[in-house]
């Protein structure tokens, strides 16, 4: 018997996140440690009339593929990947596996392979998500190996992995409706400014251009749990420094201690003080990994702790997150790069957010009360 929460969130990702239709091709993807909410997902799209299909990979492919794999391999653009995404017209994936360490003793350089492999497929996915051909959205299965990255128990991290997605709430729905209410009018107001400054007591102060880039608002239509509103900044235009609050994670490798300086919009220099070489290797992947493809502002006051996952951790009701690389077309952003890493800055403890000089955010809560609260 499935838990009843598993079936909850596959009724909201299949009829809410993604909008899946009669006749829509549905990819769901995940390991077979996801299976129980990967056959809820079949189940609703079926229930609808769509078509879909699901693609289960083992964690240990990943691994093989590093230990055995020639370069030629890890960098291989398999033509089948490139013609799914160029067709599909909706994909469903679920995070969740048996080890989130598995990569993390081989080389930056075979990451850095894999993330150039899938530089093609990511601007094809990119582009069609842009133009509205593409539906996307994800979920983490709540699993043992990501409780314990959270200091959690299972049980403890199922109950905190439905929290952050309001499904403890009666109608889950239309909380996410009224959260996308809330996030709108703080995205108005940011679509007509020009400049976007953070500061934090403990190093961070950082400003961006922003001008006729277009704000949108994450209402758990794509990532889910959702709640960010997230633009790409202009290329040339960021300056100062930004001192990350938590490690950031990327292909099961961490960082921490992070302070990025830019100049003219690029990364001048980069400190970390673990997993430094890791950080400036992945910097150093590609022209465009030394830019910002994103700057957002987390909303989701269901998210107060730190659990070394991106999904939620960018979310936290209070923070902020900027990512270096690829930007998102829609948002008016043109970066091109095969990396896209997320990494989150507090401003719960003194910091603040400044826009065209205003002050709007101080201590992780916004001074508007009409834009999301805790």
């Amino acid at each position: 018997m499935p838990d009843s929460r598993l079936i909850k969130l596959a009724d909201v990702l299949v009829n809410y996140s993604a909008d899946v239709g009669a006749g829509d091709l549905v990819r769901l993807v995940g390991s077979p440690l996801s299976e129980p909410l990967l056959l809820e997902l079949y189940r609703a799209c079926l229930e609808i009339g769509a078509h879909p299909y699901i693609i289960m990979q083992p964690d240990a492919c990943g691994e093989l593929l590093f230990e055995y794999g020639t370069d030629l391999q890890i960098g291989y653009q398999s033509p089948i990947g490139q013609h799914e995404i160029e067709t599909i017209d909706v994909t469903i994936s679920l995070w969740g596996s048996s080890n989130t360490k598995a990569l993390s003793r081989f080389g930056p350089d075979k990451l850095a392979k894999k993330s150039q492999a899938r530089k093609t497929y990511m601007e094809t996915f990119l582009s069609r998500s842009a133009s509205g051909d593409l539906r996307w959205t994800g979920s983490q299965f709540p699993c043992a190996a990501s409780a314990q990255d959270a200091e959690m128990s299972l049980r403890q991290y199922e109950d905190f992995v439905f929290k952050a997605g309001l499904l403890h709430l009666e109608d889950p729905v239309a909380a996410w409706k009224e959260l996308s209410i809330q996030q709108q009018r703080l995205v108005d107001y940011l679509n007509v400014k020009h400049e976007i400054r953070f500061v934090t007591p403990q190093g961070t102060d950082l400003t961006l251009g922003v001008e006729n880039r277009l704000w949108l608002n994450s209402d758990g239509k794509k990532n889910f749990p959702d709640g960010e509103v997230f633009t790409g900044p202009i290329e040339s235009a960021t300056e100062g420094t930004v001192c990350y609050s938590f490690p950031a994670v990327h292909g099961g490798r961490e960082s921490d201690g992070i302070e990025l300086n830019f100049e003219n919009g690029r990364v001048v220099d980069a400190k970390a003080s673990k997993g430094e070489q890791f950080l400036i290797d992945m910097l150093d992947q590609d022209e465009g990994a030394r830019i910002l493809g994103e700057i957002a502002i987390g909303t989701n006051y269901s998210i107060t702790e730190y659990t070394k996952n991106t999904l939620f951790d960018e979310k936290i009701g209070g923070t902020f997150h900027a990512a270096v690389g690829a930007s998102y077309p829609e948002t008016g952003g043109h970066n091109d790069s095969g990396l896209h890493w997320d990494m989150v800055c507090d401003l719960r403890k003194g910091g603040q957010i400044f826009v065209d000089g205003e002050l709007i955010s101080e201590n992780g809560k916004f001074l508007n009360a009409q834009w999301p609260q805790p």
